[in-house]
């Protein structure tokens, strides 16, 4: 019997820092600390962005990922591509966010069953999910202060 070499092509993946923010808050301790971030960067915009800040042991920002932009209504955001560049950031937590264009910041179903799939990943992976925020046109809604990820 004859062996065949075979080679494996191997891959090294790395984070790239595209640039510094200019947060200068230390830590993000609430759902208005995270809106206070992320209004200006989303309240204006035509179509829903999907955002996850990266936070480290004391939620400190440590890092900041566009994971998704869709349209009017809806931004498909699947699980890997949430902790992709929170693994890469080596995160110790998380907050996640998305705008609604309409300027509502209610839940839609979609929005509900999203969350669900992401703090059961958050929980196998070990990396803390502190809240899930809508970003709306007078004011935000939080999943966690809403009772919605215990």
């Amino acid at each position: 019997m004859q062996h065949r070499t075979t080679y494996i092509p191997r891959f090294r993946i790395s984070l790239v820092r595209e640039t510094r923010g200019t947060y200068t808050e230390q830590k993000l301790s609430s759902s208005a600390d995270a809106d206070r971030l992320l209004r200006p960067m989303l309240q204006d915009l035509d179509r829903e962005h999907f955002i996850v800040i990266g936070l480290d042991a004391k939620n400190a920002v440590i890092g900041m990922n566009t994971v998704s932009i869709g349209s009017l209504t809806l931004a498909i955001v699947h699980p890997r591509e949430v902790y992709k560049p929170l693994i890469l950031m080596n995160a110790a937590g998380f907050i996640c966010a998305h705008n609604h264009p309409s300027g509502d910041h209610t839940p839609s179903s979609e929005d509900r069953q999203l969350t669900t799939r992401l703090k059961q990943a958050a929980d196998i992976l070990g990396i803390r999910m502190l809240d899930h925020v809508i970003i709306g046109e007078s004011g935000h809604y939080s999943f966690a202060d809403n009772g919605c990820l215990s």
